[in-house]
């Protein structure tokens, strides 16, 4: 009788720590989600610069508008060869690219998110504008002097099999980022520069490496603004074809 309430009390235990871990993870993401969604809307410019593994680059700028946590759009706006390609996230999984040599949009469906945007390494569902909780089941790895690691399950489906971030300690920015395909193998890998831009963090720049090719592209905000009154109506596909 001892002997299955030892068992009984220690299953108890196993279940709470993991439960008590679980929030924890949670938690953690949440609060990351906070740093990385935390304006009401924000606007800026990137410059992005492809680099291939022979050392060559390619320059290109961009604007950027967030709204919240579900509605971004992002233009090119050089080269002419570029400009303006654009890429409209909404919420509710819709997503739509404007070509302007068509004139005309296209919604990108959930199953072609895994390709490449404009011959970037960034993929769809990078760009994707939706809060990591919403996309992934956290679970804490372990925990460094100066990182959270977190590894992260899709809940939808991806072509990810997990993410391995590191979450700044302090201030709850991520760091880096793994990404893995679902074979288990790691294909590409992420690092993030932020700086506080007022009372918000900011990522002034995140380097994306695809690990198969040894390509990268790296994308450097500026002139970065937040709280500007953006509305819905800033984030349609009337505006997304302007």
């Amino acid at each position: 009788m001892k002997k299955n309430f030892f068992l009984l009390a220690l299953v108890s235990a196993v279940f709470c720590l993991n439960s008590l871990f679980a929030q924890d993870a949670a938690t953690i993401l949440k609060n990351m989600d906070n740093v990385m969604f935390s304006p009401k809307d924000m606007t800026g410019k990137q410059k992005i610069i492809l680099t291939d593994k022979a050392g060559k680059q390619e320059t290109r700028e961009a604007t950027m508008q967030q709204k919240g946590t579900d509605k971004r759009m992002f233009r090119f706006t050089s080269p002419a060869s570029q400009a303006g390609i654009a890429v409209l996230s909404l919420p509710n999984d819709m997503m739509y690219l404007y070509l302007p040599a068509f004139g005309k949009e296209r919604r990108i469906a959930s199953s072609a998110k895994n390709q490449k945007f404009s011959g970037t390494d960034f993929s769809y569902d990078d760009m994707e504008s939706k809060s990591y909780s919403d996309k992934y089941t956290p679970k804490l790895s372990k925990t460094e002097t100066n990182v959270f690691v977190l590894e992260l399950t899709p809940k939808l489906s991806s072509d990810y099999s997990k993410i391995i971030v590191n979450i700044n300690k302090t201030n709850y920015y991520p760091e880096s980022m793994e990404y893995y395909d679902k074979g288990g193998n790691k294909i590409k890998a992420s690092k993030y520069t932020f700086k506080k831009v007022s009372k918000y963090w900011s990522a002034s720049e995140i380097e994306m490496t695809d690990l198969k090719t040894n390509h990268k592209t790296k994308m450097q905000m500026s002139d970065v603004k937040y709280d500007n009154g953006l509305t819905d109506n800033d984030f349609t596909i009337q505006k997304l074809k302007q």
